[in-house]
Parts: C-alpha cells; structure tokens; sequence
C-alpha cells in the first residue's frame, strides 16, 4: 500500500521543514519526503490531503512503563519491578508487555508511536528494557528492538526497598557497591567465557552475567535511574570506571551539574516534569531543567515516566519546557531525534526520512500550540489512529483478531 500525505507544512525534525511537502508512505516505510515537485506520487496511491496542518514523525517517550504497568489493576497489573534480586540484569520487560493496557491507545492520542519499556528502580539492577510500537495486537507485532539498554538505579528507591525488606542494600555506599560487584563478576565473566572459547572447553552460560557483558562491550547502554546531582556524579564515577554507556534517566538535579553533564557527554532523558516533590530527592525539580541542559550542550529528552504521567501528557511536558526557556526546535528533538539517537534507534525511527519506519503523525497545528492535537496516526505505514470531530474522540484500530 502506497500513501501520499500531501499539502502539509511537514517537519522532518532532521532537517528544514517544507511548507506544502509530501511525505510518501511505502508499505511500512517512507519512500520519499520534499515538495510536491520533488516526490513523484504513483498512480494509485491513496493521497491523504494535510493542508493548513502539520505533519511531524511520531514522538518516542524512551522511559516508560506501558503495558508493564497497568493503572488502576493493583498488584495484577503492576509487572514493573522484579524487586527479589539486586542484580536483576537477567529479567526482561518484554517478558510482561500487555499490549492491551489502555495506555497505548492514549500513546497514540499523543501522537506517541514508539517507546522504550523499561524495568522499575526497586532494584539497583532492574534488567533489560525493549523498545515498541505503541499498535500491535502482540509483542511480535509491536516490539522493534528486542535488547535496548539495561535499567539500573541509585538512590532513594533501591534504597529504600531493600532497606525495609532484607537490609541489603540499605544505604548509597551498598546500591553503588552491589552494582561494582556486578560488573566485576561479569568482566571476570567474560575473561573466564573468552579464555574457554580459545580453548575449546565448555562454559556455562550465565544470563546475568551475559547481560552485564554486553554493557561492558559496548552492546547495551546503561539506564541509570538517578535524580539527586550527588547520585548523577556516582553514575558518571561508575560508567568511567568500568567503561560502560551511561544514560542519565529522570536527571532532576541534573541542571545543577549540566556543564559536568554536557563535558562528560553524558545525554540526559528528563522527567517527568508534570510531578510533585513526593520524595526527599525531587525537592529541586525545576521546570527550567530543560532549558539549562539544552543551552550548557546536554544531548536531552523529555519522558513521562508513564503511568507516573499519562504518556498522551508527553508533548504538553515539552510545551511547558517551553514555556521555562527550552528553545521550540530543541523540544520537538527532545520527543523525536534525540532519544532515538541516545538508545540507538536513530535507524527505524525518530525523523521523516527515506527508508526510516513510516510512523508519521497529522497534526491540527503546531504541536508545541497547547490548542493542538493529534488528527491522524500511522504505525509502520498503517493507519492506526483517527480523531473524529463529530464524537470529539480518537478511534484506535482493532487490536483484536476478527474472523472475515
């Protein structure tokens, strides 16, 4: 199936807009992006009109807790955090996606089409994170990169979790501490794997250990959970000494140490904003974070943290950012080429670009206009989201199997 999206003022995001543009769908690609001299539309292909409205890639909220964690279940729905191990670098968040939760359909009606599903921070290592498409009926259908990172986190919550439960680790010194260890066992790990290999011997595989090798080799980046500037200094001691990828998540005080941040080029995906200071460690939330990360150099995203704020609340974050001094084109990086680029995912989404996976989004207006809202929503080429005037509601396309 061919789709040519036409007349509209289209924002590739990596490079200038086109007023007038077409952005022409093949499959579940894009084939084509410039002005209506420039695209060629073949004959038969479905031509969707977009004057007077903007046409931007979908957004990606790379630090979220769809279908992972479903609001209002309680204990049934909530698969989160696999709190039994400090080190759980073998637990997998794809292992409790339900592409059901109600929540990907609110991800669509802000204009959300890809995130990153991560583990929770009970733990100081939480496991592997995946990275999907807000449409699917199952995991084969949403999930477009298997192994993205490993979730870890320093402060107040491995704290306080294993603090009440067993008392290990119960303070700063022990969570840094227990994620030294592990990745010390996984380098003697590795050499142990390495040294049996060139010997010809057989080795046990251990799924922990394998995961924290990965970080080491460069494979997988490392999500560290951190809001307090202390506590980000921890996460950039540990990464230079062990040599890993860090990605600074959540970030809260991270405006206090943005020229650190942008020295080091540690990138920084930030939020949620919409939050209280529910905890000693938020006590220095800004909503000007943003802004100063952005203008010190610090490669930035904005995240909802969803269900922590509703993952459709992702762009009114970037219009508040805004509003607080973030410069407009460094928002709208923020929910598109920026995450992309920190988690490597820069090649199937996060710009309107020949062979990048087709997830574009019509909007009313400008987006960063709080007025405006998502009309249409395509998923690898598939129309999966319509807004309808008439009932003032989004209509999602089926996720359910129906005989024909």
């Amino acid at each position: 199936m061919t789709t040519a999206i036409t007349g509209g003022y289209v924002v590739p995001v990596d490079g200038e807009p086109i007023d007038g543009g077409t952005v022409l769908i093949d499959g579940n690609t894009i084939a084509a992006v410039g002005t209506a001299t420039d695209v060629h539309i073949p004959d038969g292909a479905e031509r969707v009109d977009a004057s007077g409205q903007w046409v931007l890639p979908g957004f990606l909220d790379v630090h979220a807790h769809l279908g992972v964690h479903e609001d209002g279940e309680g204990w049934s729905g909530d698969d989160t955090n696999e709190a039994t191990d400090a080190n759980g670098a073998r637990f997998r968040a794809v292992d409790g996606i339900d592409p059901h939760e109600v929540g990907f359909d609110d991800a669509l009606a802000g204009g959300v089409t890809s995130a990153v599903i991560k583990p929770g921070s009970a733990n100081p290592i939480g496991g592997q994170t995946v990275a999907v498409k807000t449409w699917g009926r199952t995991a084969f259908d949403m999930v477009f990169r298997d192994r993205v990172s490993v979730k870890s986190a320093l402060g107040e919550n491995p704290k306080r979790v294993y603090g009440e439960k067993d008392k290990t680790p119960s303070t700063r010194l022990g969570v840094a501490a227990t994620i030294r260890e592990a990745f010390t066992s996984a380098r003697n790990y590795t050499a142990r794997r390495e040294q049996a290999r060139a010997e010809g011997k057989p080795f046990d595989t251990d799924l922990t250990n394998e995961t924290l090798s990965a970080v080491l080799d460069g494979t997988l980046p490392w999500d560290q959970h951190t809001h307090r500037a202390d506590d980000i200094v921890t996460a950039i001691r540990l990464a230079e000494e062990f040599g890993y990828r860090l990605i600074v998540n959540h970030g809260t005080e991270g405006h206090r140490i943005a020229d650190l941040l942008a020295e080091r080029d540690v990138p920084v995906i930030l939020g949620p904003i919409f939050t209280t200071r529910a905890k000693v460690e938020l006590r220095h939330r800004s909503l000007r974070a943003p802004g100063i990360l952005d203008r010190a150099g610090v490669r930035l995203a904005i995240t909802t943290d969803h269900p922590v704020v509703p993952i459709d609340f992702l762009v009114y974050q970037a219009i508040v950012a805004v509003k607080e001094g973030l410069a407009p084109a460094s928002a709208l990086r923020a929910l598109t080429v920026n995450p992309a680029g920190m988690l490597g995912l820069a090649d199937r989404v996060g710009a309107l670009a020949p062979g990048l996976d087709a997830d574009v989004v019509i909007w009313s207006g400008d987006p960063l206009d709080i007025t405006s809202r998502a009309l249409r929503v395509y998923v690898s080429g598939r129309d999966v989201y319509r807004f309808d005037h008439d009932t003032g509601e989004g209509v999602v396309a089926d996720r359910v199997y129906r005989e024909r």
